[in-house]
């Protein structure tokens, strides 16, 4: 048994889901389509174009990962360093969002990708997770996650702040509106105790083949409505495990037609993907 961290989960459609009777109900008919950092293979990940492009492919959820600046501003990135994906050098947390704002977010993928670079992607900024709320509405789904939390301390209660300020939480938003997931079961019992009906999803991180025990599922399941790891470590024994558990499961990050036919195959309720184009797809016998 190597279950190494807990981790991020997915939902979908039409039953309720938990085995708990006082958490949230999350829908499991409906096979979800997660656009992994927006449409991230065809445009600069975390980025408004990017998430613009997989709503438009289809993905039913804008997914966002979380880190903080230096004045507790939430952005959408995926490494707490800005190397990467900006022309900046040095840690999220040591920059304030003025600072972060003038960074180039997209003119990494035009030189990394140039069979799909498009000036238009120069100079695009970080957006912060309150722009993202604006620009797609409280109409939109989000599945966000709490990216190196014990880094940001606060992190959680900004998070729900932001939820609230956009009517995003409560009772009459407990099917699927907002997903948070994270690699960080303390992190996810914070959000949990902070409002018991925000969906959360357990990520976690397998160095060998998966597998998970039942005492291990009756304690996901008292949080989370769902998992999520590497589709690369499951088989189907593991998927049917987790789903005769009545947790949702999501694995990440699949993009090849055949990987998600039989991920579909074994069970799974969603996956993430950088193609949501290829698996909308797939979805509809493509």
């Amino acid at each position: 048994m190597s279950l190494l961290m807990f981790g991020s989960l997915l939902t979908t459609g039409t039953a309720l889901v938990s085995a708990n009777e006082s958490k949230p109900g999350m829908n499991s008919s409906k096979l979800l389509n997660v656009a992994h950092r927006g449409a991230s293979g065809h445009a600069p990940e975390h980025t408004i174009p990017s998430y613009r492009l997989g709503e438009e492919m289809k993905g039913d959820y804008i997914e966002v990962d979380l880190q903080m600046t230096k004045d507790g501003k939430l952005i959408a990135m995926h490494d707490e360093t800005v190397d990467r994906t900006t022309n900046g050098t040095g840690l999220v947390k040591d920059y304030t969002l003025e600072q972060i704002k003038t960074l180039d977010a997209g003119s990494w993928f035009n030189e990394k990708y140039p069979e799909k670079a498009d000036p238009a992607y120069e100079g695009i900024q970080v957006p912060t997770l309150e722009e993202i709320i604006q620009t797609f509405g409280t109409g939109a789904r989000y599945y966000i996650e709490t990216k190196s939390p014990d880094v940001y301390p606060g992190m959680e209660k900004e998070l729900l702040r932001i939820l609230n300020k956009y009517n995003l939480t409560g009772v009459n938003e407990r099917s699927s509106k907002v997903l948070i997931q994270s690699f960080s079961k303390e992190s996810l019992l914070k959000m949990h105790n902070l409002n018991p009906n925000l969906p959360l999803i357990q990520l976690i991180s397998y160095k060998e083949p998966a597998s998970i025990s039942e005492d291990e599922l009756q304690e996901l399941s008292e949080y989370a409505v769902g998992v999520g790891m590497s589709a690369s470590k499951i088989d189907k024994t593991y998927v049917q495990n987790v789903r005769n558990a009545g947790l949702l499961i999501h694995p990440y990050t699949v993009n090849d037609k055949k990987e998600m036919k039989r991920l579909l195959d074994w069970g799974v309720t969603g996956m993430f993907t950088n193609y949501p184009d290829r698996l909308n797809d797939v979805l509809h016998g493509k």
